[in-house]
């Protein structure tokens, strides 16, 4: 009997009955290889009004400094694909958000998860991440063998594309390891090429000052004028790069009924959008991730793109 790998396949058959699509482990530790890459990104200054990407460098590359004690990164996805998309020639927002915030969904689950653990295991330390603290969730999840960054520096899955959400378990339970997963990108430049904002400078490397996502979301501050006419009708998020990636022809619609959104927002218009008050904004997308932008964010971006 071995427990490192007893205690991992109970973390994956627990995960998968949550609705987890995929559950992968390695060992906690500094990331070397992301080290490097972090710091040019930054000293490129590509974080944009990111800022919090500068603090916690430390942190950011190695877990054990997040979580005294810890042993095992527990990577997790958990799918978004939508049955249902927006109607064609509307203003556009990213497929992640068109339901309830995934923050609270996901991270309800992933508590579930440690009570679990805690209960079938015994005493287990840790904490549970859903996009919410200093960790290079993607470099973990490849590590764990979920899939490969692509050249849009999204997590790419071979079985189930890049529409999904990452979190993480980070505890002290040494867990028997899964394998690093290989790169299957080849030589598409599919995401590359249709970046209506030329945001992926090169394969793998993202200018967050270019980055559809970050103007709509991220950026406080009016949209610069030098992206007039090329945000591609998006008001909130983008999904041009994970669209037209081929290994997306594998996404399968999620099943979590709190991702269902709103039944307006797949069916109105830009006229309607236009005319969209503070109190229809918050029917619409009451507990949705498009809060973070606010009723006035969403509104001047929507400005943005009709001048």
């Amino acid at each position: 009997m071995n427990a490192r790998t007893d205690h991992a396949a109970l973390i994956k058959t627990e995960a998968k009955r949550l609705g987890f699509i995929s559950c992968g482990i390695s060992k906690a530790g500094f990331l070397a290889e992301e080290a490097p890459r972090l710091e040019s990104w930054l000293k490129g200054q590509m974080q944009g009004s990111m800022t919090y990407m500068e603090r916690n460098f430390d942190k950011r590359l190695d877990p054990t400094k997040l979580v005294p004690g810890a042993k095992s990164v527990v990577s997790l996805l958990y799918n978004y694909f939508p049955s249902q998309e927006q109607e064609t020639g509307t203003y556009k927002i990213s497929k992640y958000a068109y339901g309830e915030d995934y923050h609270y969904v996901i991270k309800d689950k992933l508590k579930d998860l440690m009570t679990t653990i805690r209960d079938q295991i015994g005493a287990v330390e840790g904490r549970v991440f859903v996009d919410s603290a200093p960790i290079l969730e993607k470099a973990w999840a490849a590590k764990s063998g979920l899939g490969w960054v692509g050249k849009h520096s999204n997590l790419l899955s071979k079985q189930v594309g890049s529409f999904f959400f990452i979190a993480e378990l980070i505890i002290d339970l040494d867990l028997a390891e899964d394998g690093l997963a290989t790169d299957h990108c080849g030589s598409c430049t599919a995401c590359i090429d249709a970046c209506p904002t030329e945001a992926i400078i090169g394969p793998y490397v993202v200018d967050g000052n270019k980055c559809i996502s970050h103007l709509t979301i991220e950026l406080k501050d009016q949209i610069p004028n030098a992206f007039s006419g090329a945000l591609d009708d998006w008001m909130f998020g983008c999904d041009v790069c994970q669209d037209v990636c081929p290994w997306n022809r594998f996404s399968q619609a999620h099943n979590e009924p709190l991702f269902q959104p709103n039944a307006e927002l797949l069916q109105y218009s830009k006229a309607q959008w236009a005319e969209l008050t503070e109190e229809v904004f918050h029917e619409i997308f009451k507990k949705s991730a498009v809060q973070r932008a606010g009723y006035s964010g969403l509104i001047q971006t929507i400005k943005f793109l009709k001048d």
